[in-house]
């Protein structure tokens, strides 16, 4: 549909204005070298259509990939344009594609362009059936296995002082300072920026570069496009400054970092050298600390866990006849009997007073009333599901994060289900997950120009970029200053899950599983007035020992 709606826009000869968001919400991010080589594609909805033939699904479409998309679509319009049969390579339908491979002549070959061929896939719940060799064991044959490794509940000890919020960001700057040393290509040992200033006329120039790591504030850019922020550690400031670059001093991770912008109160390492007058730190290379790709922890048990997020028990867009559908599947499909546990992501009730007006959209007024009648709701499913259950901003919790579970009047109403704070790390048999509901999601869409609500997993993966769930301190997601910070990703998870914003997605980011899990609600009058659509009722489900994927829709 987006692909149609840039068609039609490109025929009507939009301005850029116009074709920019069609792109973003598609998750192509066009760097700026791209734009005129875009506008003037004779079919550029077709040469995006192109882009998985070159390994290209989202991200930022720089020059060099446009380049191969281009060669993949005009091989395509050889072959269309052809009126003689190709004797090679053969065509068959119906039958297995030869091991051979003849050579086509068509300048730059990029990808194979062959015909598709019909595949005879059995479908169930309106989805490509899973393989029982990747769900191979029944829940009810292997016992519970919960380990919690992080969990803010009964360990908060702050008072809200300033001595608080340093001792905060002070534990913050030293552990991702410590992940950046061990994980990045540093080209010397980080400085002091007060030495570095001190010593800043030995750091001119190329012959001698400094590196320093620090927390950013006020990141901005400049007229000409360049990106300019001030880092600081616990001796000085640095003021940084990124220029774009043309030419062959173009760099694409540099390109990436502009377009995106950074986070206020980001941890981060440069490296460059200072201006003439020492009073500018001219940066060739920032350091973030995830590292390159993570080895994924497999469980010797078969059994899976499925994840939701956001039920909204209480509201009247709550869809309660889908979970009766899904309660039905529970007790009959093969695949519910491999699922051991069913991870909750926060909000699964409505809530009282949490917006203006609120009231007259429920259908449960009362917050005791609304937890009662999820967990009856709970109860309707296999006694072999094990719940893990964290609270949202919608809980009867507090709303700075990192936050604790659920108080013992509340609890007192469920079985089979443990309380975790948000955000919870934890073991499924010893596989590792990060779960959070997502608020800070908010502050990513606010604050990065590469993240957006339609594709909220981008927000994930720069916060594990990052080692770090929430880093702007005043924005729109309230933080506890704990003395020891809570949020930051001290260890790289298997999965990682979020929820919130009532998307869902599910794939691969260097070797860890990102998690968007969908939500129980339909759409409601604020998101109608925004003109934001949910993906409701999806079912994500992931096997520990294979680490199969899947995702069963109920809507």
């Amino acid at each position: 549909m987006l692909l149609e709606g840039l068609r039609y826009l490109v025929a009507m000869g939009a301005p850029w204005d116009e074709i920019l968001p069609v792109l973003r919400a598609k998750g192509i991010v066009p760097t700026a070298s791209v734009r005129q080589p875009l506008m003037k594609l004779e079919d550029l909805s077709g040469v995006l259509e192109c882009a998985e033939a070159v390994g290209f699904e989202r991200g930022f479409l720089t020059a060099e990939i446009l380049e191969d998309m281009v060669a993949v679509w005009q091989g395509k319009q050889r072959m269309k344009a052809s009126t003689q049969p190709t004797p090679k390579p053969e065509i068959k339908e119906n039958k297995q594609p030869s091991t051979s491979h003849a050579t086509i002549d068509l300048g730059r070959t990029i990808a194979p362009i062959n015909e598709p061929e019909p595949l005879d896939i059995q479908f169930r719940n309106n989805l490509p059936d899973w393989k029982e060799s990747d769900f191979s064991e029944h829940a009810s044959d292997a016992s519970t296995d919960i380990v919690v490794h992080y969990d803010i509940t009964g360990n908060s000890t702050t008072e809200g002082k300033m001595t608080d919020i340093t001792s905060c960001f002070s534990d913050r700057l030293q552990s991702i300072r410590k992940m950046i040393i061990q994980n990045s290509r540093l080209p010397r040992t980080p400085t002091e920026i007060a030495r570095l200033h001190a010593e800043s006329s030995r750091y001119q120039g190329y012959e001698n570069k400094a590196v320093a790591i620090g927390l950013v504030n006020e990141p901005r850019y400049t007229k000409n496009g360049h990106l300019i922020w001030n880092l600081e550690d616990e001796t000085g400031e640095l003021t940084c400054l990124l220029t774009k670059r043309k030419g062959d001093d173009r760099d694409r991770a540099h390109e990436q970092i502009l377009e995106a912008g950074l986070m206020p109160d980001d941890v981060l390492g440069v490296s460059g050298t200072f201006s003439q007058t020492g009073d500018m730190f001219y940066v060739d290379d920032l350091h973030f600390p995830m590292k390159d790709r993570h080895t994924k922890a497999a469980s010797e048990h078969g059994v899976s866990v499925a994840f939701l997020s956001d039920i909204h028990v209480g509201s009247k867009t709550f869809l309660e006849a889908q979970w009766h559908k899904m309660v039905r599947w529970f007790h009959t499909d093969p695949l519910a009997k491999t699922i051991k546990y069913l991870i909750l992501s926060g909000d699964c009730v409505d809530g009282v007073g949490i917006y203006p007006g609120q009231d007259s959209e429920l259908s449960i007024p009362d917050l005791f009333g609304q937890y009662q009648e999820f967990a009856r709701l709970l109860e309707l499913l296999p006694e072999w599901v094990e719940c893990v259950m964290l609270p949202g901003n919608h809980d009867a919790v507090r709303p700075a994060e990192p936050q604790p579970t659920f108080e013992k009047d509340i609890q007192q109403d469920y079985n089979t289900t443990t309380f975790v704070g948000n955000p919870c790390d934890f073991s499924l048999h010893g596989v590792r997950h990060l779960s959070y509901h997502g608020k800070s999601i908010d502050d990513f869409v606010a604050g990065l120009r590469t993240v957006t609500y339609a594709d909220p997993v981008e927000a994930m993966r720069q916060m594990l970029r990052r080692r770090h769930l929430a880093p702007q301190w005043g924005g729109k997601t309230p933080l506890s200053p704990e003395p020891e910070d809570g949020l930051v990703i001290r260890e790289v998870p298997d999965i990682f899950v979020t929820g919130h914003v009532h998307g869902h997605a599910c794939l691969d980011y260097k070797g860890t599983t990102l998690i968007c899990s969908s939500t129980w609600q339909d759409q409601t009058s604020y998101q109608r007035m925004l003109g934001f659509q949910p993906k409701p009722c999806m079912l994500t489900i992931v096997n520990l020992k294979s680490h199969a994927t899947t995702a069963i829709p109920f809507a």
